[in-house]
C-alpha cells in the first residue's frame, strides 16, 4: 500500500483585522515606551542636572521587525493550543526572543534550541524569521506538510530576486555580508537554487581587494579557496566563476562600504575587459535596507553635534546595530550594550567589544559635570529598552526622568 503524501504546506494569513487588533495591546505593552514618545515629541532632547540626552532621529524597530513580531504574537493568539515552532531567533534581540519563547513557541536552532525539525508533524505551524531561511530548510518543511507563518522581510526577498536573476544569467553573485549570518545564508542558497548558480561572500574591503587582484592577475586557486572557506558555493572555481559577477548584499551592511565593494569590483572588471564590455561582466543593484540606511543617516547627523559619549543599544549579534556602534567608535567614546543593566555604575559599564567578540568592562565611563550623551538603537531594539537606558543614565546621576517630564 502506498504511503500517503504529506499535506500540502500552506502559508497562514494572520493579517486579518480580527486577529491583529487582538494582539496590538499585548505587543505595545511589551515594547512601547511613552517616555521615548514624549522625548521624541520634544525634538529628541531631554536635559536635567547638567546631563543632556540626545536621541538619534531614527532608531529602534523598523516596519519589518514590527511585522515579524506581530505575526509571531498573532500565531499564538490564533492557535493557543497548537504546537508552534520557529526556525531560530525571530530578530537579533535577546529580550524579544525571550518573549517569543515564553509564549510556548519552540526554537529549532540557536543557543536555547528546544526542538528539532524531526519533531514537526503535518499541520504544525512553523514561523520563518525576519531573516528568511535557506532553500534546503524550506524543502524539509514542505516535505513535513506543516503550515508557514512567513515573516521574511521584504527587503531580504528583494535581494533573493536579484541573486536568482544573476544565477539564471550565469552571473556569479558576490555577496557583501557575513557568511555566517542567517540572512546571508538564506540569500546564498537562492544563488544556487537553480542548480547551476554560484556565489562568493566578501565581508571586508581587504577581502574585496583580494578578489579584485585575483580577477586581474590570477593566483593560487588553492590559496583562494582556503581563504574563503565556507563562503562560496559548492564547485566554485575562481578561475571560471569570476568572469561575470553581480554584487548583492546582506541588507544590514553599511551602505558606503557596499558601494565601495561594488566600485572596486566594477573597476577591476573594467581594467580586465574594458569599459565598453563591462556590462557583460558586471551587475549591481542597490539592495541596502531602507530602515538600516535611515538609522545610519540619523546617527551620522547626530555625530556632527557636540557629545561626550554615545550609547548604542541592541543585540550583540545584530548586524545593523554593530554597524551603528562602528560609526560611533570612529568619532567618540561609544558603548554597545544590550540592556540598561550593563550600566553597573558611573564607574563601570559592561559593553560589547566587536574586535574581541565579547563583553568588556570599562571604568569611569560616565564623566561628572555637564555632559551630553547620545543614544541610538538598532532596528531590532524595542523602545522599552531605550527607555530603560534613559532611566538608568539619569538614575546614576540621582535624577528622576518621570519628574523631569511631568509637565
Amino acid at each position: 500500500m502506498a504511503t500517503p503524501a504529506p499535506a500540502v504546506p500552506q502559508k497562514i494569513n494572520l493579517r486579518r483585522p480580527d486577529i491583529m487588533e487582538a494582539v496590538q495591546a499585548q505587543v505595545l505593552s511589551h515594547y512601547r515606551s511613552e517616555l521615548v514618545d514624549r522625548i521624541r515629541a520634544r525634538g529628541g532632547v531631554v536635559s536635567a542636572g547638567g546631563l543632556t540626552i540626545k536621541l538619534a532621529k531614527e532608531f529602534g524597530f523598523c516596519y519589518g521587525v514590527e511585522r515579524a513580531i506581530d505575526l509571531a504574537y498573532a500565531a499564538r493568539k490564533a492557535y493557543p493550543d497548537k504546537p508552534i515552532y520557529i526556525l531560530g531567533e525571530i530578530i537579533h534581540n535577546p529580550e524579544v526572543n525571550d518573549q517569543i519563547r515564553n509564549m510556548g513557541i519552540k526554537f529549532l536552532s540557536g543557543k536555547e534550541k528546544n526542538a528539532d525539525i524531526e519533531d514537526i508533524q503535518a499541520g504544525d505551524i512553523v514561523i520563518i524569521p525576519a531573516f528568511g531561511t535557506e532553500v534546503a530548510t524550506m524543502d524539509k518543511l514542505r516535505a513535513k506538510g506543516c503550515q508557514f507563518v512567513d515573516t521574511t522581510c521584504g527587503d531580504v526577498m528583494s535581494v533573493w530576486k536579484r541573486v536568482r536573476q544573476y544565477a539564471n544569467e550565469s552571473v556569479t553573485s558576490i555577496i557583501h555580508g557575513k557568511a555566517w549570518h542567517e540572512e546571508t545564508k538564506a540569500t546564498s542558497s537562492r544563488a544556487t537554487a537553480n542548480g547551476s548558480g554560484h556565489y562568493l561572500v566578501v565581508f571586508t574591503l581587504a577581502e574585496t581587494d583580494y578578489v579584485c587582484n585575483y580577477i586581474l592577475r590570477g593566483g593560487s586557486k588553492e590559496e583562494f579557496l582556503e581563504k574563503f572557506k565556507g563562503a562560496y558555493s559548492p564547485g566554485f572555481d575562481p578561475d571560471v566563476h569570476l568572469h561575470a559577477i553581480g554584487v548583492a548584499n546582506q541588507t544590514t551592511m553599511l551602505r558606503g562600504e557596499t558601494e565601495e565593494v561594488q566600485c572596486r569590483l566594477r573597476n577591476a572588471m573594467i581594467q580586465k575587459y574594458g569599459q565598453a564590455d563591462v556590462g557583460r561582466h558586471f551587475r549591481f543593484f542597490d539592495t541596502i535596507c531602507g530602515a538600516t540606511q535611515d538609522r545610519q543617516d540619523a546617527l551620522e547627523k547626530l555625530l556632527r553635534e557636540p557629545m561626550d559619549l554615545l550609547i548604542v543599544i541592541g543585540g550583540y549579534n545584530s548586524s545593523n546595530t554593530s554597524h551603528l556602534a562602528e560609526m560611533g567608535e570612529a568619532k567618540l567614546p561609544t558603548y554597545f550594550i544590550k540592556n540598561a543593566a550593563k550600566m553597573v555604575s558611573e564607574k563601570s559599564i559592561q559593553h560589547y567589544d566587536q574586535h574581541l567578540h565579547k563583553e568588556v568592562e570599562t571604568g569611569n565611563w560616565l564623566p561628572s559635570g555637564d555632559i551630553t550623551v547620545g543614544i541610538t538603537a538598532g532596528a531590532s531594539c524595542p523602545n522599552n529598552l531605550i527607555e530603560d537606558t534613559i532611566h538608568r543614565v539619569y538614575e546614576l546621576r540621582g535624577i528622576s526622568v518621570q519628574d523631569l517630564l511631568s509637565d
